[in-house]
């Protein structure tokens, strides 16, 4: 019947011709789609993208950046896709009528934002991404991926620009920090050299405050002799000559008491004038030290969130020392089993030698042929088993010694990660000093600023206090003035003393008021040098403890200065931090472009249309004459299905192989695969036909239709409905899919025999269902025939 059926085909070329033409259809269906997708990606820098760049720039520590220049520039370089740099009004009208299937649209203010990390409202960097998915749908979302390697370039970038400038800012900071320790020594200097004036002055307003104790006594005594010379008026006009004489020497003595006063005076003014200096560096100090000990509290705030952080990474080190430590245990542990299981396998190949070696005397001392015949066929088979158990030995033996390289591996490995743990506690330690130190240095900045305070205080008081004793200097000054003036008088009149007597106890009254008024500025001049002598031993006080905290703040700067001199500020550095991990792909299964990975779907599809196609032009029911019994007639039909099957499963594997150069895991093993899959279609759709002629070949595309959404071709199955997931393990296509992307690409042949033998299943299931329906239809058609020709004849 076959060869009947090949004969009726062969010979008629109606029907000849499209059976050719369908072995064609697997290779063009399959082949075209995978010959236009073969490789998309590869090509996509042909797809136009339009590029604005509005960045107008930003200042960033005084340099000039312009991050949108930076990315045209990354752009340009790339060449991912056909990057085209135009305006925006370019960009509207050609997303408008579809010249472009995407734009990016780099803000003004790109690089502006980038200098507000610092600032307390920071913003973020934005690129404007317009896909026309109207235009094309997968040309948008490859466009997503190409913004997100570009954004995290971007990033990246800025990350590292950041860090440069982070880590120039802390190197400047040493540099700051020991500049400011030699400031630190200076102020120590000055601030030493003035506690030794104050003392200085202080021992000098002693002095003065003595002085004008006893100038007061003797303002006072000065005082006493004027009343008493009122009363002795009458005997100065006896004594006239004598008494002009000594009042030219009172006279004198008045002058040289208004010069002094008036010497005294200007000293004191000078002296206020300086305290006033004094008491303004000193403010000026107060405002410098807070300002110092602001910026000391935020450094120390930023070490503190630093060490915060390193206990993680300490605590993920010694983890991966504590896994290596057990996985050396393990493999040692393996070992052991492993050297004990080589024993055994050495002493079962032991056993077997010992065995083969008797039934080899057992053949020399038998003499019946056919026992001999048993042991010798006994003692060849049991010589296999004699050198794999030796091969089993040694490969034991070996994956022990290859468990001892491992476990050295391990030990390194765990040693390895000790040293890296104990290196991170180091740098953990060193952190935590360097917080002390600065948490020692902002100590010292406070206490700065309280005898600051002290210093400015005593100014203060030394500048009130000499204000006070100018005051009562301009006191004595008016009055050595009047004495000054009444002795002169008395000196004037002394000649007329005689006749004015009256006039001379004038005199004597203002006398007695100048020196009154003397008394008085000397008391006052005593009290307001007693109060700067409190004034200037405050003022010594407070500069020792000045000098002091001076002394600690150069330390505590000195060792600031240090360690954040030894902080790495480096290239390597920054790359570092901007761009900490970096992706190592390892794919299991390599797949290199988008036709292999869609192939196994395209190849399953192609054989069920091309198997489909078959039973429009080749009659699956209809035999070419009558056949002698139901299964001829259905090996007659099968036998040209096979043949087809065969056909186009060749034509298809040869154009995907040699054509479009797809690599396979095994050829032998893809061409078998692939006909068992070709065969499972034929016999599914045979058998749809053949029972139920046209409405079979709907049920066969209502299968097609199915087995496109629900064998996970495409997609993961994951992503699809969950109807369609519990129907995907009961669709023939799934296998086939399963079966040849394993065959091409994974490699695991124990899964490809598995669902090869799942779609041989298939097709055996169908073709004896086909086979059972052709017997019962020759029963029914030719049966009945044979009856009545045996009674025609009869």
């Amino acid at each position: 019947m076959l060869i009947k059926e090949l004969r009726t085909i062969i010979f008629r070329p109606k029907v000849l011709i499209p059976i050719l033409a369908i072995l064609l259809i697997p290779l063009l269906y399959s082949g075209s789609f995978l010959w236009a997708f073969w490789d998309p990606y590869g090509h996509v820098d042909q797809l136009p993208v339009a590029v604005v760049n509005e960045d107008k720039g930003a200042v960033l520590d005084g340099k000039k950046i312009n991050l949108g220049d930076d990315v045209v520039k990354r752009l340009k370089e790339n060449g991912t896709f056909d990057w085209q740099f135009v305006s925006r009004k370019q960009v509207d009208d050609g997303l408008k009528n579809q010249r472009y299937y995407m734009a990016v649209i780099i803000p003004s203010d790109f690089s502006a934002n980038a200098t507000t990390v610092q600032s307390g409202n920071p913003k973020p960097l934005r690129l404007v991404y317009i896909p026309n998915e109207g235009a094309n749908y997968l040309a948008g979302k490859i466009g997503d991926s190409a913004i997100e390697a570009i954004k995290e370039e971007i990033s990246k970038n800025v990350t590292k620009t950041y860090a440069e400038t982070m880590l120039t800012n802390m190197k400047a900071a040493a540099d700051g920090l020991d500049k400011a320790s030699q400031g630190a020594n200076q102020l120590h200097d000055g601030l030493r050299t003035a506690g030794q004036g104050s003392r200085s002055l202080s021992d000098g307003m002693e002095a003065a405050e003595r002085g004008s104790a006893s100038l007061a006594a003797g303002a006072e005594k000065v005082k006493d002799g004027a009343s008493d010379l009122s009363h002795y008026l009458t005997e100065l006009a006896e004594k006239s000559l004598t008494f002009e004489n000594g009042l030219q020497e009172a006279s004198d003595g008045a002058k040289q008491l208004q010069t002094g006063a008036t010497a005294l005076q200007d000293g004191l003014g000078k002296l206020a004038v300086g305290s006033q200096k004094l008491a303004s560096g000193a403010v000026e100090a107060q405002n410098g030290a807070s300002s110092l000990a602001n910026g000391l509290h935020t450094s120390l705030h930023s070490m503190k969130e630093l060490q915060s952080q390193l206990p993680s990474l300490t605590s993920g080190a010694n983890e991966l020392r504590d896994g290596a430590a057990e996985l050396g245990e393990g493999i040692q542990a393996w070992q052991q089993k492993a050297g004990e299981a080589a024993d055994g396998a050495s002493e079962v190949n032991i056993g077997l030698q010992q065995y083969a070696a008797q039934l080899e005397r057992l053949i020399e001392q038998t003499d019946d042929p056919q026992q001999k015949a048993t042991l010798q066929t006994l003692y060849e088979q049991l010589q296999p088993l004699v050198k794999g158990s030796e091969s089993v030995a040694t490969g034991i033996r070996g994956l022990a010694d290859q468990a001892g390289r491992i476990k050295n591996g391990a030990s390194q490995l765990a040693d390895g990660a000790a040293a890296f743990a104990s290196g991170q506690q180091a740098v953990q330690e060193g952190i935590g000093k360097l917080v002390n130190g600065q948490q020692q240095l902002v100590d010292g900045a406070d206490r700065l600023v309280a005898g600051q305070q002290t210093l400015v205080d005593g100014a203060k008081e030394l500048e009130n206090q000499l204000q006070a004793a100018y005051q009562g200097a301009q006191t004595v000054a008016v009055g050595s003035s009047k004495l000054a003036d009444g002795v002169n008088q008395l000196a004037t009149g002394s000649s007329q003393l005689v006749s004015g007597t009256s006039e001379l106890a004038d005199g004597a009254n203002k006398l007695s008021d100048g020196v009154s008024a003397v008394a008085e500025g000397a008391t006052s001049l005593h009290q307001g040098f007693d109060s700067l002598l409190r004034g200037g031993r405050s003022l010594s006080t407070g500069l020792v403890r000045l000098e002091q905290g001076a002394g600690e703040l150069a330390d505590r700067l000195s060792e600031g200065a240090e360690k954040a001199d030894s902080i790495q500020a480096n290239e390597r550095v920054s790359e570092m931090i901007a761009d900490p991990v970096q992706n190592d792909k390892r794919p299991l299964h390599h797949v290199p472009n988008y036709g292999t990975g869609f192939a196994p779907y395209f190849l399953s599809l192609g054989l069920f249309v091309g198997a489909l196609l078959l039973t429009i032009v080749f009659p699956l029911r209809e035999p070419v004459e009558r056949p002698s019994s139901g299964v001829a007639w259905f090996f007659g039909k099968w036998g040209v299905l096979a043949i087809v099957s065969a056909a186009q499963t060749l034509l298809a594997d040869a154009w995907v192989l040699y054509g479009l150069d797809l690599h396979v895991q095994s050829v032998w093993r893809f061409l078998l695969f692939t006909w068992i899959i070709s065969m499972a279609f034929m016999m599914i759709v045979q058998f749809l036909v053949t029972l139920f002629d046209n409405p079979g070949r709907f049920l066969a595309i209502l299968l097609l239709i199915a087995q496109l959404i629900g064998s996970a071709g495409t997609y993961p199955l994951e992503l699809i409905p969950d109807a369609l997931q519990s129907l995907h393990p009961w669709l023939p296509m799934t296998h086939a899919i399963h079966g040849l992307r394993t065959v091409i690409s994974g490699g695991d042949f124990v899964l490809m025999w598995k669902e090869a033998a799942i779609l041989a299943i298939v097709a055996t299931v169908f073709a004896l269902g086909t086979l059972a329906y052709f017997c019962l239809l020759y029963r029914r058609r030719y049966a009945v025939w044979t009856e009545t020709e045996t009674t025609v004849e009869a």
